[in-house]
Protein backbone atom coordinates (compact mmCIF):
# COMPACT_ATOMS: atom_id res chain seq x y z
CA UNK A 1 0.00 0.00 0.00
CA UNK A 2 1.21 3.80 -0.39
CA UNK A 3 1.31 6.62 1.71
CA UNK A 4 -1.33 8.84 0.42
CA UNK A 5 -3.76 9.30 3.58
CA UNK A 6 -2.50 10.32 7.12
CA UNK A 7 -5.03 10.28 9.73
CA UNK A 8 -5.11 13.71 11.62
CA UNK A 9 -8.55 13.54 13.76
CA UNK A 10 -11.15 11.56 15.13
CA UNK A 11 -14.81 13.43 16.43
CA UNK A 12 -17.10 10.75 18.28
CA UNK A 13 -20.51 11.72 16.79
CA UNK A 14 -23.94 9.97 16.00
CA UNK A 15 -23.14 7.94 12.50
CA UNK A 16 -24.78 9.16 9.34
CA UNK A 17 -25.20 9.43 5.51
CA UNK A 18 -23.46 12.89 4.42
CA UNK A 19 -20.32 14.93 5.64
CA UNK A 20 -20.32 18.38 3.07
CA UNK A 21 -17.95 20.69 3.64
CA UNK A 22 -17.99 24.54 3.44
CA UNK A 23 -15.43 27.07 4.84
CA UNK A 24 -13.96 25.63 7.84
CA UNK A 25 -16.68 23.72 8.95
CA UNK A 26 -18.23 20.30 8.24
CA UNK A 27 -21.94 19.95 8.23
CA UNK A 28 -22.78 15.98 8.93
CA UNK A 29 -26.11 14.89 8.15
CA UNK A 30 -27.12 12.13 10.63
CA UNK A 31 -28.65 8.19 9.98
CA UNK A 32 -31.44 8.68 12.49
CA UNK A 33 -33.68 10.69 14.80
CA UNK A 34 -33.25 12.59 17.30
CA UNK A 35 -29.68 13.83 14.97
CA UNK A 36 -30.72 15.45 12.24
CA UNK A 37 -27.40 17.78 10.91
CA UNK A 38 -24.37 18.81 13.25
CA UNK A 39 -22.26 21.70 12.54
CA UNK A 40 -18.78 20.53 13.06
CA UNK A 41 -15.84 23.41 13.63
CA UNK A 42 -12.33 22.02 11.72
CA UNK A 43 -10.40 25.57 11.51
CA UNK A 44 -7.71 23.05 13.52
CA UNK A 45 -8.46 19.94 11.51
CA UNK A 46 -6.77 18.42 14.43
CA UNK A 47 -8.89 19.17 17.05
CA UNK A 48 -12.80 19.20 15.56
CA UNK A 49 -15.52 20.88 17.84
CA UNK A 50 -19.19 20.77 17.80
CA UNK A 51 -20.48 24.30 17.55
CA UNK A 52 -24.52 23.71 16.31
CA UNK A 53 -26.95 21.18 15.55
CA UNK A 54 -30.32 20.85 14.62
CA UNK A 55 -32.81 17.88 16.30
CA UNK A 56 -35.69 15.59 14.63
CA UNK A 57 -38.67 14.33 15.61
CA UNK A 58 -38.90 10.22 15.42
CA UNK A 59 -40.16 9.41 12.66
CA UNK A 60 -38.49 11.93 10.11
CA UNK A 61 -34.99 10.75 8.48
CA UNK A 62 -32.35 13.45 7.45
CA UNK A 63 -28.92 12.37 6.64
CA UNK A 64 -27.88 14.53 3.98
CA UNK A 65 -27.06 18.21 3.75
CA UNK A 66 -25.34 20.75 1.28
CA UNK A 67 -24.19 24.45 1.99
CA UNK A 68 -24.15 27.56 -0.21
CA UNK A 69 -22.84 30.06 1.74
CA UNK A 70 -25.08 31.41 4.48
CA UNK A 71 -28.18 28.22 3.34
CA UNK A 72 -28.06 25.12 4.15
CA UNK A 73 -29.85 22.51 2.99
CA UNK A 74 -31.11 19.14 4.19
CA UNK A 75 -33.58 16.35 3.05
CA UNK A 76 -36.59 15.47 4.81
CA UNK A 77 -37.78 11.80 4.52
CA UNK A 78 -39.66 9.15 5.96
CA UNK A 79 -37.90 7.02 9.02
CA UNK A 80 -37.67 4.31 7.78
CA UNK A 81 -35.85 0.90 8.99
CA UNK A 82 -33.43 -1.14 7.03
CA UNK A 83 -34.47 -3.89 4.65
CA UNK A 84 -33.61 -6.76 6.26
CA UNK A 85 -34.25 -8.74 3.07
CA UNK A 86 -34.37 -8.53 -0.91
CA UNK A 87 -37.94 -6.04 -1.52
CA UNK A 88 -39.30 -9.02 -3.70
CA UNK A 89 -43.21 -8.82 -3.43
CA UNK A 90 -43.89 -5.18 -1.99
CA UNK A 91 -46.75 -3.55 -3.91
CA UNK A 92 -47.28 -0.09 -4.63
CA UNK A 93 -49.67 0.17 -2.29
CA UNK A 94 -47.92 -0.81 0.52
CA UNK A 95 -45.66 1.75 0.04
CA UNK A 96 -48.63 4.45 -0.25
CA UNK A 97 -50.16 3.08 3.31
CA UNK A 98 -46.89 3.87 5.10
CA UNK A 99 -46.28 6.86 3.40
CA UNK A 100 -49.97 7.85 4.81
CA UNK A 101 -49.49 6.86 8.17
CA UNK A 102 -46.35 8.77 8.60
CA UNK A 103 -48.23 11.84 7.56
CA UNK A 104 -50.73 11.03 9.58
CA UNK A 105 -48.30 10.96 12.85
CA UNK A 106 -46.63 14.35 11.99
CA UNK A 107 -44.08 13.88 9.58
CA UNK A 108 -43.69 16.65 6.69
CA UNK A 109 -40.91 15.74 3.89
CA UNK A 110 -39.45 17.85 1.62
CA UNK A 111 -36.05 20.01 1.26
CA UNK A 112 -35.29 22.01 4.64
CA UNK A 113 -33.90 25.28 3.85
CA UNK A 114 -31.98 26.94 6.66
CA UNK A 115 -30.21 30.40 7.74
CA UNK A 116 -26.72 29.85 9.17
CA UNK A 117 -24.94 32.74 8.92
CA UNK A 118 -24.58 32.22 12.96
CA UNK A 119 -23.46 28.45 12.53
CA UNK A 120 -24.21 27.58 15.99
CA UNK A 121 -28.22 28.86 15.70
CA UNK A 122 -29.52 27.16 12.20
CA UNK A 123 -32.57 28.96 11.66
CA UNK A 124 -35.28 27.23 9.02
CA UNK A 125 -36.14 29.64 6.61
CA UNK A 126 -37.86 27.68 3.64
CA UNK A 127 -39.57 24.52 2.50
CA UNK A 128 -40.15 22.68 -0.48
CA UNK A 129 -42.58 20.47 0.42
CA UNK A 130 -43.36 16.94 -0.56
CA UNK A 131 -43.21 13.34 0.59
CA UNK A 132 -40.12 13.22 0.96
CA UNK A 133 -36.41 13.68 -0.15
CA UNK A 134 -33.41 11.24 -0.45
CA UNK A 135 -30.08 12.76 -1.75
CA UNK A 136 -29.80 15.78 -4.03
CA UNK A 137 -27.10 18.04 -5.71
CA UNK A 138 -27.25 21.79 -5.74
CA UNK A 139 -25.40 25.07 -6.54
CA UNK A 140 -25.76 28.67 -6.12
CA UNK A 141 -29.25 28.62 -7.79
CA UNK A 142 -30.80 24.98 -8.19
CA UNK A 143 -31.27 21.95 -6.18
CA UNK A 144 -31.28 18.91 -7.77
CA UNK A 145 -33.39 16.29 -5.65
CA UNK A 146 -34.88 13.17 -5.14
CA UNK A 147 -38.13 13.78 -4.43
CA UNK A 148 -41.43 11.55 -3.55
CA UNK A 149 -44.08 13.71 -5.69
CA UNK A 150 -47.58 12.97 -5.03
CA UNK A 151 -49.11 10.77 -7.53
CA UNK A 152 -45.63 8.79 -8.27
CA UNK A 153 -44.31 5.79 -7.22
CA UNK A 154 -40.81 6.53 -5.81
CA UNK A 155 -38.77 9.18 -5.65
CA UNK A 156 -38.32 11.01 -9.13
CA UNK A 157 -35.85 13.80 -10.01
CA UNK A 158 -37.18 17.33 -9.35
CA UNK A 159 -35.20 20.67 -10.07
CA UNK A 160 -36.07 23.35 -7.27
CA UNK A 161 -35.32 26.99 -7.54
CA UNK A 162 -33.70 28.59 -4.66
CA UNK A 163 -33.78 32.34 -5.72
CA UNK A 164 -35.73 33.00 -2.62
CA UNK A 165 -34.51 30.93 -0.45
CA UNK A 166 -37.77 31.20 1.62
CA UNK A 167 -40.14 30.28 -1.25
CA UNK A 168 -38.19 27.53 -2.76
CA UNK A 169 -40.39 26.68 -6.33
CA UNK A 170 -40.47 23.63 -8.31
CA UNK A 171 -39.18 23.96 -12.05
CA UNK A 172 -39.01 21.19 -13.53
CA UNK A 173 -39.08 17.15 -13.05
CA UNK A 174 -38.36 13.74 -14.91
CA UNK A 175 -39.52 10.35 -13.85
CA UNK A 176 -38.69 6.60 -15.30
CA UNK A 177 -41.99 5.32 -17.38
CA UNK A 178 -43.97 3.48 -15.15
CA UNK A 179 -43.31 5.72 -12.06
CA UNK A 180 -46.76 7.91 -12.81
CA UNK A 181 -49.19 6.23 -11.49
CA UNK A 182 -51.56 8.68 -10.95
CA UNK A 183 -51.49 8.94 -14.79
CA UNK A 184 -52.45 5.54 -15.52
CA UNK A 185 -48.60 4.45 -15.79
CA UNK A 186 -47.90 1.03 -14.54
CA UNK A 187 -44.73 -0.55 -12.83
CA UNK A 188 -42.79 -3.13 -14.10
CA UNK A 189 -40.93 -3.78 -10.25
CA UNK A 190 -41.40 -4.85 -7.29
CA UNK A 191 -42.25 -1.47 -4.59
CA UNK A 192 -39.87 1.20 -5.18
CA UNK A 193 -37.33 -0.69 -6.87
CA UNK A 194 -36.99 1.81 -10.14
CA UNK A 195 -36.24 5.46 -7.92
CA UNK A 196 -34.36 8.52 -8.48
CA UNK A 197 -31.26 8.37 -6.37
CA UNK A 198 -28.73 11.13 -6.89
CA UNK A 199 -28.71 13.48 -9.71
CA UNK A 200 -25.51 14.97 -10.00
CA UNK A 201 -25.20 18.26 -12.48
CA UNK A 202 -22.02 18.94 -14.52
CA UNK A 203 -22.98 21.98 -17.03
CA UNK A 204 -26.23 21.09 -18.73
CA UNK A 205 -26.37 17.94 -17.75
CA UNK A 206 -27.46 15.40 -15.13
CA UNK A 207 -25.97 12.43 -14.21
CA UNK A 208 -29.01 10.32 -12.19
CA UNK A 209 -28.72 7.28 -10.33
CA UNK A 210 -31.80 4.83 -10.56
CA UNK A 211 -31.19 2.22 -7.82
CA UNK A 212 -32.76 -0.78 -9.45
CA UNK A 213 -33.22 1.06 -12.77
CA UNK A 214 -29.49 1.36 -13.56
CA UNK A 215 -28.32 5.37 -14.59
CA UNK A 216 -30.11 7.88 -17.05
CA UNK A 217 -28.38 10.86 -18.34
CA UNK A 218 -30.46 14.17 -18.84
CA UNK A 219 -29.93 17.14 -20.45
CA UNK A 220 -31.23 20.10 -18.30
CA UNK A 221 -30.71 23.02 -20.88
CA UNK A 222 -34.15 23.66 -20.39
CA UNK A 223 -34.51 23.46 -16.62
CA UNK A 224 -38.54 23.48 -16.94
CA UNK A 225 -38.46 20.23 -19.22
CA UNK A 226 -35.41 17.64 -18.55
CA UNK A 227 -34.96 15.15 -21.38
CA UNK A 228 -33.75 11.82 -21.34
CA UNK A 229 -30.56 11.50 -23.26
CA UNK A 230 -29.57 7.96 -22.44
CA UNK A 231 -29.20 5.06 -20.01
CA UNK A 232 -27.35 1.62 -18.74
CA UNK A 233 -28.89 -0.76 -16.15
CA UNK A 234 -26.88 -3.78 -15.39
CA UNK A 235 -29.21 -4.87 -12.20
CA UNK A 236 -29.75 -7.87 -13.38
CA UNK A 237 -27.93 -9.82 -14.13
CA UNK A 238 -25.72 -7.96 -11.17
CA UNK A 239 -27.28 -8.23 -7.78
CA UNK A 240 -26.82 -4.23 -6.51
CA UNK A 241 -28.54 -1.07 -7.04
CA UNK A 242 -26.57 1.75 -8.89
CA UNK A 243 -25.69 4.53 -6.02
CA UNK A 244 -24.08 7.43 -7.56
CA UNK A 245 -23.10 8.06 -11.08
CA UNK A 246 -20.28 10.49 -10.82
CA UNK A 247 -19.35 12.25 -13.80
CA UNK A 248 -15.59 12.59 -14.09
CA UNK A 249 -14.98 16.71 -15.32
CA UNK A 250 -11.79 16.18 -17.42
CA UNK A 251 -11.25 14.00 -20.41
CA UNK A 252 -8.78 10.69 -19.59
CA UNK A 253 -6.82 8.86 -22.23
CA UNK A 254 -8.98 11.31 -24.19
CA UNK A 255 -12.15 9.92 -23.47
CA UNK A 256 -14.94 11.10 -21.12
CA UNK A 257 -16.10 9.02 -17.94
CA UNK A 258 -18.72 8.48 -15.64
CA UNK A 259 -17.10 6.44 -12.60
CA UNK A 260 -20.25 4.34 -10.98
CA UNK A 261 -20.93 2.88 -7.62
CA UNK A 262 -23.26 0.12 -6.78
CA UNK A 263 -24.38 -0.08 -3.27
CA UNK A 264 -23.98 -2.78 -1.03
CA UNK A 265 -27.88 -3.26 0.41
CA UNK A 266 -30.26 -5.86 1.29
CA UNK A 267 -32.05 -5.20 -1.62
CA UNK A 268 -30.31 -7.13 -4.29
CA UNK A 269 -31.06 -9.81 -6.66
CA UNK A 270 -28.60 -12.06 -5.36
CA UNK A 271 -26.53 -13.26 -2.21
CA UNK A 272 -23.10 -12.36 -4.29
CA UNK A 273 -21.20 -10.63 -5.46
CA UNK A 274 -20.38 -7.54 -3.19
CA UNK A 275 -21.42 -3.91 -4.32
CA UNK A 276 -18.58 -2.62 -6.82
CA UNK A 277 -17.60 0.27 -8.95
CA UNK A 278 -17.44 1.02 -12.78
CA UNK A 279 -16.28 3.08 -15.20
CA UNK A 280 -18.54 3.93 -18.04
CA UNK A 281 -17.49 5.56 -21.33
CA UNK A 282 -19.45 8.26 -22.59
CA UNK A 283 -17.89 9.81 -25.21
CA UNK A 284 -20.89 9.41 -26.82
CA UNK A 285 -23.26 9.95 -24.46
CA UNK A 286 -26.32 8.32 -26.30
CA UNK A 287 -24.71 5.12 -26.13
CA UNK A 288 -22.76 4.83 -22.75
CA UNK A 289 -20.30 1.32 -22.54
CA UNK A 290 -19.06 -0.08 -19.18
CA UNK A 291 -15.45 -0.66 -19.73
CA UNK A 292 -13.93 -1.82 -16.34
CA UNK A 293 -14.80 -2.39 -13.17
CA UNK A 294 -13.30 -1.87 -9.65
CA UNK A 295 -13.35 -4.35 -7.20
CA UNK A 296 -12.11 -4.69 -3.65
CA UNK A 297 -11.70 -9.19 -3.36
CA UNK A 298 -14.27 -10.87 -0.98
CA UNK A 299 -16.25 -13.80 -2.10
CA UNK A 300 -18.15 -14.01 0.76
CA UNK A 301 -22.15 -13.63 0.61
CA UNK A 302 -23.73 -10.43 1.72
CA UNK A 303 -23.87 -10.58 5.57
CA UNK A 304 -26.76 -8.11 7.35
CA UNK A 305 -24.88 -7.91 10.02
CA UNK A 306 -21.95 -6.53 8.42
CA UNK A 307 -22.56 -4.92 4.89
CA UNK A 308 -18.53 -4.97 2.91
CA UNK A 309 -19.18 -3.73 -0.41
CA UNK A 310 -19.16 -0.12 -2.40
CA UNK A 311 -20.91 2.83 -1.36
CA UNK A 312 -19.72 6.58 -2.21
CA UNK A 313 -16.93 8.35 -4.07
CA UNK A 314 -15.69 11.51 -3.30
CA UNK A 315 -17.70 14.00 -5.41
CA UNK A 316 -15.14 16.99 -5.48
CA UNK A 317 -12.81 15.50 -8.10
CA UNK A 318 -9.47 16.72 -8.23
CA UNK A 319 -7.11 14.67 -10.76
CA UNK A 320 -7.26 11.27 -11.52
CA UNK A 321 -7.80 9.59 -7.79
CA UNK A 322 -10.84 9.02 -6.03
CA UNK A 323 -11.19 8.22 -2.63
CA UNK A 324 -14.51 5.73 -2.27
CA UNK A 325 -16.02 4.37 0.91
CA UNK A 326 -16.25 0.50 1.12
CA UNK A 327 -18.42 0.21 4.15
CA UNK A 328 -16.46 -2.71 6.33
CA UNK A 329 -13.86 -2.27 3.98
CA UNK A 330 -13.07 1.55 5.04
CA UNK A 331 -11.95 3.91 2.77
CA UNK A 332 -9.90 2.94 -1.05
CA UNK A 333 -7.98 5.18 -2.88
CA UNK A 334 -8.26 5.00 -6.27
CA UNK A 335 -6.46 5.81 -9.42
CA UNK A 336 -8.32 5.82 -12.49
CA UNK A 337 -5.32 7.03 -14.70
CA UNK A 338 -6.01 4.13 -16.92
CA UNK A 339 -9.53 3.85 -17.59
CA UNK A 340 -9.03 -0.11 -18.93
CA UNK A 341 -7.26 -0.74 -15.40
CA UNK A 342 -8.44 1.27 -12.61
CA UNK A 343 -6.13 0.18 -9.16
CA UNK A 344 -6.01 0.80 -5.81
CA UNK A 345 -3.11 3.15 -4.56
CA UNK A 346 -3.53 3.13 -1.11
CA UNK A 347 -6.46 2.58 1.91
CA UNK A 348 -7.75 3.92 5.19
CA UNK A 349 -9.35 1.38 7.79
CA UNK A 350 -11.01 3.43 10.80
CA UNK A 351 -11.03 2.61 14.38
CA UNK A 352 -14.20 2.87 16.02
CA UNK A 353 -14.98 2.98 19.78
CA UNK A 354 -16.81 0.19 19.58
CA UNK A 355 -18.11 -2.91 16.88
CA UNK A 356 -17.72 -2.55 13.53
CA UNK A 357 -16.68 -0.11 10.52
CA UNK A 358 -19.01 0.80 8.14
CA UNK A 359 -17.71 3.92 5.78
CA UNK A 360 -20.71 5.77 4.46
CA UNK A 361 -19.06 9.13 2.90
CA UNK A 362 -16.00 10.83 2.05
CA UNK A 363 -15.80 14.25 1.08
CA UNK A 364 -12.19 16.09 -0.31
CA UNK A 365 -11.09 19.57 0.55
CA UNK A 366 -9.04 20.04 -1.98
CA UNK A 367 -8.10 23.63 -0.54
CA UNK A 368 -6.39 22.01 2.11
CA UNK A 369 -5.72 18.56 0.94
CA UNK A 370 -8.63 17.12 3.49
CA UNK A 371 -10.49 13.87 3.45
CA UNK A 372 -13.49 13.63 5.82
CA UNK A 373 -14.60 9.65 6.22
CA UNK A 374 -18.04 9.67 7.83
CA UNK A 375 -19.21 5.90 9.09
CA UNK A 376 -22.49 5.07 9.33
CA UNK A 377 -22.95 3.80 13.01
CA UNK A 378 -20.35 6.53 14.81
CA UNK A 379 -17.86 8.43 13.70
CA UNK A 380 -15.91 11.23 11.53
CA UNK A 381 -12.08 11.03 10.61
CA UNK A 382 -10.68 13.36 9.20
CA UNK A 383 -7.33 12.33 6.99
CA UNK A 384 -4.95 14.96 5.18
CA UNK A 385 -4.06 13.20 1.65
CA UNK A 386 -0.86 13.53 0.17
CA UNK A 387 -0.78 15.78 -3.24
Amino acid sequence: MGSLYKHLARLEVPGGGQVFVSGKHAFLGHLRPPHGTTIVDVADPRRPRVVGAVDLPEHTHSHKVRVMGDVMLVNQEINRPEPRTAVVGTAARKVEDEERAAVESGFQGGLRIYDISDRTKPRPIGLYPSGGVHRFDSDDRYAYISSREEGFLGDIVVIVDLKDPTKPERVGRWWMPGQWIAGGETPTWPGRRHRCHHPLRMGDRLYVSYWHGGFVILDITDMTQPQYVSGLDWSPPYPCPTHTALPIPQTIMGRRVLFVADEEVADRLAPSPTAFCWIVDITDEKHPVPISTFRVPHDKPFDNDCWFGAHQPQEVVDGNILSVTWFSGGLRAVDISDIYRPVEVDMFMPQPAQGIVQSNDVFYEKERGLVYVFDRHQGLDILERRR
